[in-house]
């Protein structure tokens, strides 16, 4: 089996949505044990968003259910896509797939832009309409910069889970099987995750992991 990680590696250099709290990384070493102590938002780097996000009673990092975030997820490539993402972009690529990666001209990029590619609202409630349950993408936000959060509300009031901040440099078109594991940050609106991909089909071990982003 090949396995592909998507999570951007965690450090005080990665792009933080401008407003959210910065990342802080302070090491300390007392005795020869090093204990390192992080400072940072729940959507700093990869991260996923429960519908708390944006929903008031909607449910909460550490209560969104196993099989959403663990199955069959569609990467799909929008190379010549630099700004708004329509539906026009998305038709006939879901395919009837659940789970959803959009891999963008963004992907492996280090430093905040405001144009980064993002869902229009046209988009979103295609989405839903096609009964995705899980929507990843690899910008600092599925919504434009200073949106007004209908796009996420769009979503997450359907309960279509979020992920931002992938990297998909690396992972080409096509059907993998998904782990997206939030840290289980109790009754929280989001939290950093771990995301693995892995080829269906191979019979063999390789493990795919990028440090450089």
């Amino acid at each position: 089996m090949t396995y592909y990680d998507i999570t951007r590696a965690f450090d005080e250099e990665m792009p933080v949505y401008p407003g959210d709290p910065l990342i802080s990384v302070k090491q300390q070493e007392n005795d020869g044990c090093r204990v390192t102590a992080l400072s940072m938002s729940t959507h700093s780097g990869t991260h996923i968003d429960a519908p708390s996000h944006y929903i008031i009673s909607g449910v909460t990092v550490d209560r969104i259910p196993f099989e959403t975030l663990i199955g069959e997820a569609r990467v799909i490539e929008l190379p010549a896509v630099f700004g708004s993402i329509g539906r026009y972009d998305l038709e006939g690529k879901v395919k009837g797939a659940k789970r959803v990666l959009l891999k963008t001209s963004f992907s492996g990029k280090r430093d905040f832009s405001d144009n980064y590619p993002h869902l229009t609202n046209e988009a979103a409630e295609y989405l839903v309409s096609e009964e995705v349950i899980f929507v990843g993408i690899d910008t600092p936000s599925i919504e434009s910069f200073g949106g007004n959060g209908s796009v996420h509300r769009t979503l997450l009031s359907k309960n279509v889970i979020c992920a931002e901040l992938l990297d998909l440099s690396f992972v080409t078109a096509g059907v993998y099987n998904m782990f997206a594991l939030p840290l289980r940050l109790k009754g929280l609106d989001g939290a950093p995750a771990r995301i693995i991909l892995s080829d269906i089909s191979e019979e063999y071990s390789r493990i795919y992991i990028r440090n450089d982003i």
